[in-house]
């Protein structure tokens, strides 16, 4: 299980490209996942554009055409993402020395998730839900969800079984067997009567 699991159905080579961007940086290869992020970035733009995509067209040539056609604000938030991953990717790639720069290596991961979301939603149609996930930082180092996670998905869970249940469509009413049973103004009228009999009678006696 990881973070980008949802991207299995809609593009198995992209998966498969971020998915060892993430293994990178949890074995602390965090140049390597830079540049395996970048190249996730660069896929993804010759995935939308494809064949209005010249052969020779580098991933500035690509970025430009999208930010060109960027008008929506998930757009525009797109192509940023995809500049960062280029920019941080080149210098990686580029650097004379390791820096061992996990901060940056994990906003590279971060900004690669958003970018695949809205990839994902806007330029592949996928389901809307996928827009409420947030990255899992605890995923990506223990390999398991955190608390949160778990919870939301067993809450999905019961939702769905709740609403595979079918209602009943009579519904018996239960009676409390211990409720008393209220007393007629009939038998009320008589034993008054009776109380006032008998101490008419004893009246009488006495006198």
């Amino acid at each position: 299980m990881d973070n980008f699991d949802f991207l299995k159905k809609i593009d198995k080579d992209l998966y498969e490209i971020i998915a060892e961007a993430e293994k990178l940086y949890a074995s602390e290869f965090f140049e390597q996942c830079m540049g395996q992020t970048r190249r996730f970035g660069e896929r993804m733009c010759k995935s939308i554009l494809a064949d209005k995509r010249f052969y020779d067209m580098s991933f500035d040539d690509m970025l430009a055409t999208l930010k060109d056609k960027a008008v929506s604000v998930p757009e525009k938030e797109f192509v940023e993402d995809l500049y960062f991953l280029k920019k941080q990717g080149n210098l990686s790639v580029h650097s004379a020395k390791v820096k061992k720069d996990g901060i940056t290596a994990l906003e590279c991961l971060q900004r690669a998730f958003e970018a695949a979301i809205n990839f994902a939603v806007f330029y592949r149609k996928s389901n809307k839900c996928i827009l409420k996930k947030q990255y899992d930082i605890n995923l990506l180092i223990t390999g398991k969800p955190s608390l949160k996670e778990k919870y939301e998905s067993h809450g999905k869970l019961v939702q769905k079984e709740k609403n595979r249940s079918i209602k009943q469509s009579y519904t018996m009413k239960v009676v409390p067997y211990n409720k008393k049973k209220k007393i007629s103004l009939y038998w009320i009228f008589v034993g008054i009567s009776a109380i006032v009999s008998v101490l008419l009678m004893l009246i009488i006696m006495i006198i």
